[in-house]
């Protein structure tokens, strides 16, 4: 047992979520931020938290951090407050941006960090674990932004946290750097810890995420495994290559939600894909065609559009 852990036991995941919304609200004025969210996130769970700009995201991780007050509904952490799981040491956060003293090195920073815990973990390790080791001596001002974006993880790594929050955590980091960074994550959910994340890179999400939840106007719109968040968006996408594409058979293509068209590359949404397939085997000059179902960015458009329907 390491002395992080001595400082806060292990929390019991069967009597606790990591995380409970109760329906969870909060207004600006006359503007509703959150309306009416209910979630659970169980310890060990990788979750993405997705949704378009002024979704609520941003607001209701602020609440979970104890930074705001709901205007009603209820927060817990490991079934406390999250202002007092964040003084256990049971939760980190890793922002954006901001947090860094650009004259500090690397190492420097980690260590004035780590002052203001009674049992942080060792320098050194958080510094292995983020894979800036090597960089110790550093000045922060000389990192690239993916560098300091693993040193704002090195930092919330020292209280050994249960919950860690992610907010775009890989922006700046190459594709070696991204890859290197989520097998650490799902090093630490093997172990127990929770983590929870926001990010643009919907392929991030698609590929580590356990589960996945949208949000759309502050309420959940969808909830559940890449898999299943997918399948909300009804229909496929067939590809093909058409030579001499009419106009007039562009336009008869049954079932098509979408059609686009870009020389001789056609690619059509459809509910029905097969109808579609056979109309342009039987009618047109069509090759190669290609049948897919639709990837996470097709259900994040459909689920999270201003158009869309059948909110939750």
């Amino acid at each position: 047992m390491t002395s992080a852990q001595a400082l806060h036991p292990p929390v019991d995941g069967r009597a606790h979520d990591a995380i409970r919304l109760t329906g969870l609200h909060k207004r600006f004025g006359d503007v509703g931020a959150v309306n009416g969210i209910d979630l659970s996130i169980r310890p060990g769970e990788i979750v993405a938290f997705l949704g378009p700009n002024g979704a609520g995201k941003t607001t209701t991780i602020d609440l979970i951090l104890g930074l705001s007050k709901p205007t009603s509904g209820d927060v817990s952490v490991f079934g406390m407050a999250p202002r007092a799981a964040i003084a256990r040491g049971l939760v980190s956060a890793v922002m954006q941006s901001g947090g860094l003293l650009k004259e500090l090195t690397v190492a420097e920073t980690v260590q004035l960090t780590a002052s203001l815990y009674a049992h942080p973990r060792p320098v050194y390790e958080v510094l292995r674990r983020a894979g800036i080791l090597d960089i110790a001596g550093r000045l922060v001002s000389k990192c690239s932004g993916g560098q300091q974006q693993r040193l704002r993880f090195a930092m919330a790594l020292l209280s050994d946290p249960r919950l860690l929050i992610l907010d775009e955590p890989t922006t700046g980091m190459d594709v070696e750097g991204r890859r290197d960074f989520w097998s650490a994550i799902r090093a630490d959910a093997d172990q127990g810890r929770t983590v929870l994340f926001a990010t643009h890179y919907l392929e991030e999400a698609d590929v580590y995420a356990d589960r996945i939840i949208l949000v759309r106007q502050g309420t959940i719109v969808a909830d559940g495994t890449t898999a299943e968040v997918k399948a909300m968006a009804s229909g496929r996408t067939l590809h093909a290559r058409v030579p001499g594409l009419t106009d007039e058979l562009l336009r008869a293509i049954p079932h098509s939600d979408a059609v686009e068209l870009r020389g001789e590359a056609l690619t059509v949404h459809s509910g029905n894909t097969d109808a579609v397939a056979r109309f342009l085997l039987n009618n047109t000059a069509a090759r190669d065609l290609e049948i897919v179902s639709r990837g996470l960015e097709d259900a994040f458009i459909a689920l999270t559009s201003n158009n869309s329907e059948g909110q939750k």
